[in-house]
């Protein structure tokens, strides 16, 4: 019991970042804009959270909020990419596909650049010596197998613990979450009855960005210890499968996020068993990828439906 309550709390190591990125991609397909870029907003996280820890380290002091000081960081680097992503395809109504890959391409570029000037040519930061530590909450934490497994976790897996529930209510028990699908699921009639279209796709981009970017910090902080250009290597990709396997729906994104992240802590798990020896590293390392095709080609199938107006740019003049 005690290995598989480390599995478990292995997985939901892994399962964060997914979840945080892939409730971004809720906000912003239920508002109608495709969000192929969380790739490069959790990777414009990833960096903000390693260079903003990096220099609270370096100036001394604050070494016990450095962690939170990069988190917060790393959600300012993903809201920059996220607005961009929101004028291109929301104010130029650029194709939001090829808005999304560009924002991929644009911020590895942009942030391995940056690490290159601020490391003096280095491909990587220094290791951060401050990052989170994992809070075992009390009384909860000493219940038998759950307590090892769910409660003895970072910071980050607690926040994901309440904005998953929170998602949820925001989008289908508020105003501001009806208004935000009616726009995704019909622009015209949502704009028929005096709902800003442009205002709520431009506040779906920016959560989404948001949420990408503190998924992408919460992989430095708990994970990596420093940022490179392989840091993310495509979780923002795993994070759309397990939105699209999730139906779009905060609670289905947890579950299909924490199959994912099971796939990449069985990773490191297997190598702990001698027969995992024979296996090359190679098809351990390949085993999430190959999962995320399987269910994306065979249990998702054709009976998925995403939000009806998703990847098209709302145009007044056709209501």
């Amino acid at each position: 019991m005690g290995t598989l309550a480390d599995l478990i709390s292995s997985t939901l190591v892994f399962s964060v970042a997914l979840i945080f990125a892939a409730l971004g991609g809720v906000f912003s397909e239920r508002s109608g804009v495709f969000n192929i870029g969380l790739e490069g907003m959790m990777t414009a996280g990833a960096f903000g959270a390693a260079i903003a820890s990096y220099y609270m380290e370096t100036d001394g002091g604050a070494t016990t909020s450095s962690p939170w000081v990069g988190l917060i960081a790393g959600v300012a680097c993903g809201l920059v990419f996220a607005l961009l992503h929101a004028y291109a395809t929301v104010s130029l109504k650029a194709d939001q596909t090829i808005v999304g890959v560009v924002i991929n391409i644009l911020a590895v570029a942009v942030t391995l650049y940056l690490v290159k000037i601020i490391f003096e040519g280095a491909g990587d930061t220094a290791q951060l010596q401050n990052v989170f530590a994992k809070w075992p909450i009390p009384l909860l934490s000493d219940i038998p197998f759950i307590g090892r497994a769910f409660f003895n976790s970072y910071p980050t897996t607690y926040l994901a613990y309440i904005l998953v529930p929170l998602s949820s209510y925001l989008l289908f028990k508020t105003p501001f979450g009806l208004r935000l699908r009616s726009v995704g699921e019909h622009p015209g009639a949502a704009d028929t009855v005096g709902i800003n279209v442009t205002k709520y796709r431009y506040i779906g981009v920016l959560i989404s960005g948001a949420l990408a970017g503190l998924g992408g910090a919460t992989i430095t902080l708990t994970t990596t210890s420093n940022f490179s250009h392989s840091t993310i290597s495509g979780q923002g990709f795993i994070a759309i499968a397990a939105l699209i396997f999730g139906r779009w729906n905060p609670y289905g994104v947890f579950g299909a996020a924490f199959f994912f992240g099971m796939a990449q802590a069985l990773r490191n798990f297997l190598t702990r068993f001698e027969f995992s020896q024979s296996i090359p590293t190679e098809f351990l390392y390949m085993l999430p990828y190959v999962l995320t095709l399987i269910v994306l080609a065979g249990a998702v199938g054709k009976s998925v439906r995403g939000p009806a107006a998703a990847g098209e740019a709302y145009d007044p003049s056709k209501r």
